[in-house]
């Protein structure tokens, strides 16, 4: 297995089997395009057998911090570290560009998620609740 940043559209594109939904290449190559945004994706034989995505956020008081948007891998490759590597990934990148943590919102019930984050160094930082508001986008 190995990792490596994508930058291009073809790459993003080339994961769709990992996504929630079909990727559109236009948000694809706007995902690129915008500043502090990336995706690892992880290689096995050739094939994307999963990906972690980050957010950087900056303000004014804190600096900046890594938000770990998302994380998948595809149900063939689980339970292999591919999660832990891509996360440690991550987080080494975070390190690099200077922010001051990494965070991730993970639902209480999610076994798998908590036992990897947990496995590639996260803390629980306590409860919290996520409200969100949902717009149409006119797709």
């Amino acid at each position: 297995m190995h990792i490596r940043r994508a930058t291009t559209t073809a790459e993003l594109l080339a994961a769709a089997h990992l996504y929630d939904a079909e990727p559109r290449p236009a948000w694809a190559a706007r995902f690129l395009a915008a500043d502090g945004h990336l995706m690892l994706i992880a290689y096995e034989d050739g094939v994307p057998a999963g990906f972690v995505s980050g957010i950087e956020m900056l303000h004014p008081d804190k600096g900046t911090e890594m938000c770990l948007y998302e994380l998948s891998v595809a149900e063939a490759y689980r339970r292999r570290g591919i999660g832990r590597a891509l996360t440690e990934a991550l987080a080494a990148e975070a390190r690099e560009r200077g922010c001051y943590d990494m965070w991730v919102g993970v639902e209480r019930d999610n076994e798998a998620a908590l036992a990897t984050y947990r496995s590639a160094g996260a803390g629980d930082d306590g409860v919290f609740s996520m409200l969100t508001w949902e717009f149409t986008t006119g797709v």
